[in-house]
């Protein structure tokens, strides 16, 4: 079992930044990890990936250039660089670890979920 806490979220104006966390409470250094996201009456959306080695990374296109996923195994602890949010980026962000290595577009390739953070971009 793999606990995953996020913390990083809050609030900010559009075009600010914010960095999100996410702490594994073991060694995940074998799983693929993400981040996804729900706004309200929304449906989860797929935010970005990163594989067990770092070596692949990828996200949505709705953010691609303005987030950037990283982690650091030894920490066991995976972040999310938000950048020139806007406030279409106002969901719950969640983050996800896989047994995929290589990480997933697909929520249901994922294990386990965070409790979730919430980023709120006030226009």
């Amino acid at each position: 079992q793999v606990q995953l806490i996020e913390s990083g979220g809050g609030w900010v104006q559009a075009g600010g930044s914010l960095r999100l966390s996410c702490a594994a409470s073991r060694a995940f250094k074998t799983y693929g990890m993400g981040w996804f996201r729900q706004a309200p009456g929304k449906e989860r959306e797929f935010v970005a990936t990163i594989s067990w080695d770092s070596s692949t990374t990828d996200s949505a296109d709705s953010v691609k250039g303005r987030f950037t996923i990283s982690r650091d195994n030894a920490k066991n602890t995976v972040f999310l660089q938000m950048s020139s949010l806007k406030p279409e980026d106002t969901a719950v962000y969640y983050c996800v670890a896989s047994v995929k290595a290589t990480g997933s577009y697909y929520w249901y390739h994922y294990n386990y979920w965070g409790q979730g953070t919430q980023v709120t971009v006030s226009s």
